[in-house]
């Protein structure tokens, strides 16, 4: 038997609730401890546990403890009524079910107990089906409310969290009505577009788009009422609020909207607003023309860049084909625009190229493109030109607007240009071949003497494919073996020997034949070539002189050329010194020939190499000596050796048998302790001149014409005759 305040009876000795059912707490209040152990045993379930206890205040202890799911409840206690349990629920809030079982017939009593919240009140007695029925029922109206009180929690944080993620939103979310009005703003408006919520509820959506964009979005907006829309997503300006106290950098933002058509739940579907969500995108947008800027602009310029200027040429092309019209394309590049960059450095560079483009553009129509490929290299298109004086008007206008100085931070330039012009359709159909053909006829400009301009000839054309051709050519001289070294002897008139040999570059041509330094040289110089051809005339020659030494020619001396622009190499001189060295050959029997032309234009590099050379033992001699006017005080900054009379001086001898720049070169000889050779000697008539005038060591065609290594030989074998040859 159980007693008031006894220990939960518990009859999961003999019924144990499975992993999936819901444990049930009850408590009995009844001060009759029979009925207390009875409802215990007859009620028993798997799952449910019992406390039991037979007053009111020890059924109000129980429940301050621990909440359960149904109380049984006496009316009339011991210590009171069983009203005072209810009282005490109702005042904590507590939502146990409650059944009241009495044998009290007052209904009052049944009043009060359902006004205090009882569930179900049982008149004493009682059937025991009843009893359970009553449970039963009980149980499940509980298990309903807490599900729909779970499920109203549920409901309610979903909600909560919906509208914080709404409300807090970085994008712009909101509701139209079936007449695009404003139905829902969230907070974000505010500061995406400034205006208040309450401002633009049930004002047109259309309000707040810019009037571009307008007819667009009306398209959109007009979803059918009687059948499903569909979501769309398009970019739109929407107009932002101007206002004084807060300025904004632009009057409207830049957004993706994503708009789904809302539809009715009940009957037949309709479409009754939208809903819309607007993310900013105008940094995205801004980012965008940027990358697409840099990608068709020249940074420094901001002109359009090679690929835009060929997109338009094209485009112009197009159009002047269908009106059968003519078109012009300009290249144009800075002279001497290296000088202020070499001189004054790359900032004061930039600096004039902004100048130029500025004047560039300003001569030209409004119409024209001007773009800049790269460096100083710039572009013009001219398209609807009637007849060439248009472009040829153009192009005095660039050279008029760029006579006056440019103001550097450094000082004034005085910039020029050269211009070349390809006309279309006369020298092009493409917008590859009238750049090219433009490039072209630059370059003749540029031959020609720069500041000027010129329309391109299909002659020029014709050239500039043998000159690449020649180009490619020369890339594999080397390789393939096609260049040799002729060699023309040096005579002492006194001596009647041989005393040197010059060194004379040849390059046997497979299609061409021999083609002449004078051709080659230049081209090789300005392809970069010329440092591993210097390379290989060294290495060719001083391998030639070790040969004849071997052969017991010891007494002849070598003179070869070298490129000015070879002296631009630091190791130069290590470089001679080097291959001397390989070939045991005293620095002595070696003499390399410079221009009057490289010497005159010296800067403080080549002298301090020319000097070295000759500290190492080394000859130097100026080559074509008096052509340049050479002063003095060159000779005495460059410690030369030799001087050679240019073969212009000797063939004057043939007119009069005397010479006065001879007459002064020879003194100057003398006067420096030089050694001197004349070039050029045809005639026994010139070589008498030159020994009358001094001059004792000559070569020329006189004496032999360049020839190979093995005939060379035999001349350093036999004594000369006054013709070798």
């Amino acid at each position: 038997m159980a007693i008031p305040g006894e220990q939960p009876f518990n009859p999961q000795a003999t019924a144990t609730p499975g992993p999936q059912e819901q444990q049930v707490r009850i408590l009995v209040v009844d001060d009759d401890v029979s009925l207390r152990s009875t409802f215990a045993q007859i009620l028993a379930r798997p799952g449910r546990t019992f406390s039991t206890c037979g007053s009111v205040a020890e059924g109000i202890a129980l429940l301050a403890e621990g909440v359960y799911d149904l109380i049984l409840l006496d009316y009339r206690l011991p210590d009171g009524t069983g009203l005072a349990v209810l009282d005490w629920l109702v005042e904590h809030g507590r939502e146990e079910v409650v059944i009241i079982i009495s044998g009290e017939n007052d209904v009052d009593a049944v009043i009060g107990a359902l006004r205090r919240g009882a569930d179900d009140y049982l008149r004493k007695p009682y059937h025991i089906a009843q009893l359970q029925r009553a449970i039963e029922s009980a149980l499940h109206k509980a298990a309903l409310e807490h599900a729909n009180r779970a499920m109203g929690q549920r409901l309610k944080a979903s909600e909560k969290l919906h509208r914080y993620l709404v409300e807090s939103s970085p994008d712009l979310i909101f509701t139209l009505d079936a007449e695009g009005r404003f139905s829902y703003l969230n907070p974000r408006v505010k500061a995406l577009l400034g205006f208040e919520r309450g401002v633009l509820m049930r004002r047109p959506f259309t309000t707040l788009v810019m009037p571009e964009d307008v007819d667009r979005i009306c398209g959109l907006l007009s979803l059918p009422s009687t059948m499903p829309g569909e979501s769309f997503s398009v970019e739109l300006r929407l107009r932002r609020n101007r206002n004084d106290l807060v300025p904004v950098e632009s009057d409207h933002v830049t957004v993706s909207l994503t708009g789904i058509p809302m539809l009715s739940q009940q009957g037949e579907r309709r479409v009754t607003g939208l809903y819309g969500v607007a993310r900013d995108i105008s940094e995205r947008k801004r980012a965008e023309e940027i990358i697409s800027f840099q990608a068709y602009h020249d940074q420094l310029t901001h002109l359009p860049n090679r690929v835009l200027f060929k997109d338009r040429l094209e485009l112009a092309i197009a159009q002047a084909q269908r009106r059968t019209g003519a078109l012009a394309v300009m290249f144009i590049d800075v002279d001497r625009f290296k000088l202020v960059n070499d001189t004054y450095g790359h900032a004061e560079g930039d600096l004039l190229l902004r100048a130029i483009a500025s004047r560039l553009s300003a001569s030209l129509r409004r119409g024209d493109t001007l773009a800049r490929l790269g460096g100083d290299e710039f572009t013009a298109l001219l398209p609807d030109i009637n007849q060439p004086e248009d472009a040829e008007t153009i192009a005095r206008k660039i050279v008029a607007a760029l006579s006056e100085p440019i103001k550097l931070s450094e000082g004034e330039f005085r910039a020029t240009v050269s211009i070349g012009i390809a006309l279309y359709p006369r020298d092009g159909s493409t917008a590859e071949d009238l750049t090219r053909h433009a490039d072209i006829a630059m370059y003749q400009v540029k031959r020609s003497g720069k500041n000027a301009f010129r329309f391109f000839d299909p002659k020029l054309n014709t050239h500039h494919r043998e000159r690449i051709a020649l180009e490619n050519d020369l890339h594999l001289a080397l390789e393939r073996g096609e260049l040799e070294l002729y060699y023309q002897p040096q005579i002492s008139m006194t001596q009647q020997r041989v005393i040197g040999m010059e060194a004379l570059l040849r390059w046997n041509h497979p299609e061409l034949g021999s083609v002449p330094p004078a051709t080659f040289i230049p081209v090789a110089e300005e392809v970069g070539l010329i440092g591993d051809i210097s390379r290989w005339v060294l290495n060719t020659a001083c391998a030639q002189l070790a040969s004849w030494r071997r052969a017991g020619h010891t007494g002849v001396k070598l003179s070869l050329n070298l490129s000015p622009h070879d002296f631009d190499h630091r190791d130069i001189v290590r470089s001679i010194i080097d291959c001397l060295a390989q070939y045991a050959l005293p620095p002595d029997q070696v003499e390399l020939e410079i221009t009057e032309s490289m010497m005159m234009n010296d800067s403080a590099g080549v002298a301090t190499k020319v000097r070295q050379l000759r500290e190492a033992g080394v000859g130097v001699a100026i080559d074509d000596f008096g052509t340049g006017y050479s002063a003095l005080a060159y000779l005495q900054k460059f410690p030369v050796s030799t001087l050679k009379i240019d073969r212009s001086f000797v063939r004057e001898l043939d007119v009069a048998m005397t010479n006065p720049i001879i007459s002064a070169i020879t003194g100057i000889a003398r006067g420096f302790n030089l050694h001197l050779v004349a070039e050029g000697v045809e005639r026994p008539e010139q070589a008498d001149a030159l020994r009358a005038l001094g001059c004792d060591v000559m070569q020329g065609y006189l004496f032999a014409r360049p020839s190979s290594a093995v005939e060379a030989e035999v001349w350093l074998r036999q004594a000369p005759t006054h013709c070798m040859n």
